[in-house]
């Protein structure tokens, strides 16, 4: 099945997607900031350059893209159909790259949270995912992931 766009456009669309201050994160960093959370973006000190840095709570906070990233079980985990090869290896290095960031800063003693696109689509999913993720900050877990399911209660 060929594109329905020539490759200009194509390149073009994809150039426009950006890697910071997405939607997502945006919205995550307004709620998160009005509940008294103060944090870093993008910090170059920090392994994987999280899109949050709460050093208060030695913790990082990753926005994750359901597509981009490949969230489990999500509806918006799609694949396209044409240069199936070339995304499943794309998707393939994400992931894995993705495991080896957090990894390794579990290692160097940071917790890390992975929000994902699906959970900050509602302003009523926003909320509880902010909830779930000041819960953890003030708690001694490692880790957490927020994705649509959790962001429903």
């Amino acid at each position: 099945m060929t594109d329905i766009v020539d490759q200009q456009t194509r390149s073009r669309m994809m150039a426009g997607i950006r890697g910071k201050d997405t939607k997502p994160e945006l919205a995550l960093r307004r709620a998160l900031h009005a509940r008294g959370f103060r944090f870093r973006l993008h910090s170059k000190a920090v392994h994987g350059r999280p899109d949050l840095v709460l050093p208060k709570y030695r913790a990082v906070v990753f926005v994750h893209g359901c597509f981009w990233h490949r969230h489990e079980g999500c509806r918006y985990t799609t694949t396209p159909s044409t240069r199936q090869e070339f995304w499943q290896g794309k998707f393939a290095a994400n992931v894995a790259r993705d495991a080896a960031v957090r990894g390794r800063l579990l290692e160097e003693g940071w917790r890390v949270a992975t929000v994902w696109e699906c959970a900050l689509r509602k302003p009523d999913q926003i909320v509880a995912s902010v909830n779930s993720l000041s819960e953890w900050l003030q708690s001694e877990d490692d880790r957490i992931e927020i994705g649509a399911k959790e962001a429903q209660s």
